[in-house]
């Protein structure tokens, strides 16, 4: 994919260059750019000359003077501009190939480019690591990165990814020691598998490499409806037990937050999370979006009677109860909370990205609420496209309902702000 603008900062330098939507950079000061690493390179200079392509198809050449460290403004459609580098592995656990036909293109790609671990913190497994890869990340220094380790054990490994380079994991995890690159690393919980001793080993594996190692997080293999075997089971509550207790052993060990509901304990205080340096895999979000509520200042009343129906995860329902709980103490306000059941995963998956525009409807079309409050992580990035391809229109005439996407992240302060606007 080339460098494709998606759109441009207001008051940006590429905003005054009249750059747009669907131009492509080809090149600053003649060298083409392969990932959003070259162009953060390449940019950070005082007089610059772009190429650009035009969406009518003309090339135009610009040259311009500004502070060395000013960044342009512009925002690409893809972080890699070449060709992404794709996973060359068959994890038994893998997520991709437990899903039907007929959702998002997007969501059918296996990436596992150091690129994107970088620049987006995915995870890669380091099983297609190049020669000219680590040649380019010592070089630049880059990191840290993210890495799904699953297990230290060189046969495990294999066996659970289907790659014969995946034994070779701690000789790559101490080249990046050797470079003091660090990396935050990953573990698929499979019961069976690597859990109990084996899990002991890789935590002691992984404790080994000091201060490069900067987290673990420990999240629970997913298991959908579409599943073609039953090799795998999925993390109960013994399981979610003996887990939590063998990674209190280890200071930057964290479980998700699955683990604690699952073994039925409290969500541990934020101390607990590492800095929350892996919340995209559920590790440490319930902490976190409880925690900014009680900082945030609530109104006694609102202006006139309303009421706001959560569409919430099984997941996320402690927060969002809890939540619920207090709001409902403001005057003129009702709220509650509707758990989305997966019909269309199965009942196993249970996070807020894997709700599906059905399943929502089922949810909520009988609910009186003048409101459904959603979070935007229900949606494709910078859309209202569902999962299933289906978009929030379509939501919205199956039910007759208004809905309130929650933008920010862990945090419902826009609500907050939006009631007492109200």
């Amino acid at each position: 994919m080339p460098a494709i603008v998606s759109g441009v900062e207001k008051g940006s330098i590429a905003e005054e260059l009249e750059i747009e939507q669907g131009d492509i950079l080809l090149s600053i000061d003649g060298q083409k750019l392969a990932d959003l690493i070259d162009y953060r390179f390449y940019v950070n200079s005082e007089e610059l000359t772009l190429e650009i392509k035009k969406k009518n198809g003309e090339i135009e050449e610009i040259e311009l003077e500004k502070d060395y460290d000013e960044d342009l403004g512009i925002i690409f459609e893809s972080a890699v501009f070449d060709k992404i580098h794709p996973c060359l592995n068959k994890c038994i656990f893998c997520f991709v190939d437990q899903q039907p036909e007929g959702l998002r293109d997007t969501l059918y790609i296996k990436d596992d480019d150091y690129r994107l671990s970088y620049l987006q913190g995915t995870y890669i497994t380091l099983t297609n690591l190049t020669q000219k890869d680590k040649d380019r990340i010592a070089r630049m220094h880059l990191g840290p990165f993210y890495v799904s380790v699953h297990t230290t054990n060189p046969e495990l490994r294999v066996k659970m990814q289907k790659n014969p380079n995946a034994g070779k994991i701690m000789e790559e995890l101490s080249w990046f020691k050797s470079q003091d690159i660090p990396f935050h690393a990953q573990i698929v919980l499979c019961p069976g598998y690597n859990d109990g001793a084996e899990l002991e080993r890789t935590l002691k594996d992984l404790d080994s490499f000091g201060d490069c190692l900067l987290s673990v997080a420990i999240v629970p293999v997913g298991i959908t409806t579409y599943r073609n075997d039953n090799n795998l089971t999925r993390v109960d509550k013994k399981v979610a037990k003996e887990t939590l207790e063998i990674s209190k052993k280890y200071d930057k060990v964290c479980c998700s937050d699955e683990f604690f509901l699952l073994a039925e304990e409290d969500i541990p205080s934020a101390d607990y999370y590492c800095g929350f340096n892996q919340l995209d895999d559920g590790v440490g979000a319930l902490r976190m979006f409880m925690d900014d509520f009680d900082s945030l200042v609530l109104p006694e009343k609102i202006s006139k009677p309303l009421s706001l129906a959560f569409a919430s995860s099984y997941a996320g329902k402690i927060a969002i109860d809890y939540v619920s709980e207090k709001l409902n103490k403001i005057e003129n306000l009702t709220c509650e909370v509707k758990p989305v059941r997966s019909d269309y995963w199965g009942e196993n998956i249970t996070v807020a990205g894997l709700i599906t525009s059905d399943d929502l409807i089922r949810t909520v079309k009988d609910s009186n609420a003048d409101y459904v409050v959603i979070p935007s992580v229900m949606l494709k990035p910078f859309s209202e496209l569902f999962l299933d391809g289906k978009d929030l229109d379509y939501v919205k005439q199956q039910t007759g309902k208004k809905f309130i996407i929650i933008k920010e992240q862990y945090s419902i302060g826009e609500l907050i702000e939006w009631l007492i606007k109200y």
